[in-house]
């Protein structure tokens, strides 16, 4: 479908019907305005697979259009697909001081170093083709967030990033109400605002209150403490630092990103600890108990983070005993759940003093997203022509647009789109018809999208039936066994205690080259080997009701 060149046009890459891989397009004829690159984690259905990013494929294709990446703030879900998406599409990057710390820190580790990088701030103005970008301070649970306001010649864009309305924020860092009134009376066509608490009613609590709360299990503790929270979360992390200096306590840091975050962040100004505070695992293993806490990452079960190696015993120098108290400062992420589970069983069979969860009781975690009221304001300051719910599975989207309606959004007037749907406006003719390309790029070590459903599949087949080879080695000019065949399994069964059945499927072998060389077709290895591996597997699934992967082997000498 053909589109006029002055057309405004709005999709996502990444980031809605899932939670994760934020990436959004807004485009005005020959200029693209495209908005953070998040990452998320493979489900168990992605075997060996380490990370997912967006499909920019779109991209790619209009990569002279492509005017910047402008970065809304520094959480995984909306930087970690930078450094993938950089070594294709080399484009100029906007962000606050923190994000663009925090982006830096990946770019060096990928070893990217002709990025142009731009720092912003909430009164910065930006000017990228036909769009002017100026932006808004909103609060989350990371420090230096914005949101992002495009005017184009169709009208004004808004997106919010992600936000809370924290009235009273441990960080000073207020939600500029003000000027989000501003840009609403001024005229918003779009809003694209977040939807990840939309099933939640009321407000979501400030953060101040888990300050308070963790300043009082810290006085409380009697031996060590171990606090596990999503290292991303400064905010978080300056609290820790606040009880630990009032209760005395040294300050281990366990966990790579944990480590990385704090350094750039006490570099950058974002977190304040003392001189002296921060000791290694051996100061600590020499120092009394009571008087040191480990701030480590994990919270989500991961199992090789720090906090699930400290629960099954396996993290080097430190360890947890009895009586130490473990605090999980965060809530699981959907998905995530049984991990927490184990965990939380391998602490509490360790004699710890467990206190984890969002609830009233352990207090010891608030969202960083607003709630159904704080959507509902965002919606009535902004009083948007159309909406666009973002960021969340399906079931949040169509809550949001339930919300938007019940504030007096017009039902025809709300698009939840999927991945890859576009939104086009030119004047009063708006329309969702187009489709462009949109979907998971899989990263495996250092491979970008080169792993694909075959792959998957393989992997997939391996883990659940395991591999039978089967090695022979035939005569060249004969076409007669040599030597083998050779039986080599993985996976399926226990050699030393399944010598009989492969015993049987090697004189098979042997029958299936007999048959094919009476029928004259000894030497078209492409048949014997599907032959042996058609007859194999008819046999195994006959005698075990499992279907292993057969590779057969041939040599010709």
């Amino acid at each position: 479908m053909s589109i006029e060149s002055d057309t405004l046009s709005i999709f996502a890459l990444g980031g809605v019907y899932e939670i994760g891989k934020n990436m959004y397009v807004v485009q005005y004829g020959d200029d693209i305005v495209v908005i953070d690159c998040g990452s998320k984690f493979p489900d168990e259905s992605l075997l060996g697979i380490d990370l997912i990013v967006p499909d920019i494929s779109y991209l790619l294709d209009n990569k002279d259009k492509v005017r910047a990446l402008v970065v809304t703030h520094g959480h995984e879900d909306h930087i970690g697909g930078i450094p993938y998406i950089l070594k294709q599409l080399n484009i100029p990057l906007y962000g606050t001081r923190l994000t663009l710390g925090l982006i830096k820190g990946k770019l060096k580790e990928h070893r990217l170093k002709e990025t142009t990088l731009h720092e912003i701030q909430s009164d910065s103005l930006i000017e990228l083709g036909a769009m002017k970008l100026s932006f808004f301070r909103t609060n989350h649970s990371i420090p230096d967030c914005l949101g992002i306001v495009l005017d184009t010649p169709e009208g004004t864009v808004v997106h919010t990033g992600d936000f809370k309305f924290d009235l009273s924020p441990s960080n000073k860092q207020f939600p500029d109400i003000h000027r989000m009134a501003g840009i609403g009376e001024k005229g918003v066509l779009v809003l694209l605002s977040e939807s990840t608490n939309a099933e939640r009613p009321g407000f979501t609590p400030s953060e101040r209150l888990v300050g308070e709360r963790i300043e009082e299990v810290f006085q409380k503790a009697q031996n060590k403490i171990f606090l596990s929270t999503f290292a991303s979360n400064v905010n978080r992390l300056q609290q820790v630092v606040d009880a630990a200096i009032i209760t005395n306590r040294k300050l281990l840091l366990l966990g790579r990103s944990m480590v990385n975050v704090v350094a750039i962040a006490q570099e950058l100004g974002y977190i304040n600890i003392p001189d002296g505070m921060l000791i290694e695992a051996k100061e600590a293993n020499s120092l009394p108990r009571e008087q040191v806490a480990v701030l480590c990452t994990g919270s989500q079960g991961e199992p090789l983070a720090a906090l699930s190696r400290l629960a099954s015993s396996t993290y080097p120098h430190t360890e947890i005993s009895p009586g130490d108290t473990v605090i999980l400062a965060s809530s699981p992420i959907p998905g995530n759940e049984r991990n927490v589970a184990s965990m939380l069983n391998h602490l509490y069979l360790l004699g710890a003093n467990v206190i984890h969860g969002s609830s009233a009781a352990s207090g010891m975690h608030v969202s960083g997203h607003g709630s159904q009221e704080e959507l509902k304001l965002m919606l009535t300051l902004m009083k948007p022509k159309f909406f666009v719910p973002i960021h969340g599975e399906y079931r949040m989207l169509y809550q949001h647009r339930q919300l938007a309606e019940s504030v007096g959004v017009e039902s025809d007037h709300i698009y939840i789109l999927n991945n890859g749907d576009v939104l086009d406006i030119k004047g009063e003719n708006v329309q969702q018809l187009r489709k462009v390309t949109a979907g998971n790029t899989l990263v495996d070590g250092l491979g970008i999208g080169d792993i694909g459903n075959i792959v998957l599949r393989d992997r997939k087949h391996l883990a659940e039936d395991g591999i039978l080879v089967v090695v022979i080695t035939l005569s060249r000019t004969e076409g007669t066994i040599l030597s083998g065949p050779d039986i080599i399994s993985r996976g399926f069964v226990y050699v030393r205690e399944s010598e009989a059945l492969l015993g049987e499927v090697s004189q098979l072998v042997i029958k299936t080259i007999g048959d094919l060389q009476e029928n004259g077709n000894d030497g078209k290895w492409s048949i014997l080997k599907h032959r042996i591996k058609e007859s194999i597997s008819k046999y195994l699934y006959a005698k075990t009701k499992r279907r292993p992967m057969i590779l057969p082997i041939i040599i010709e000498v």
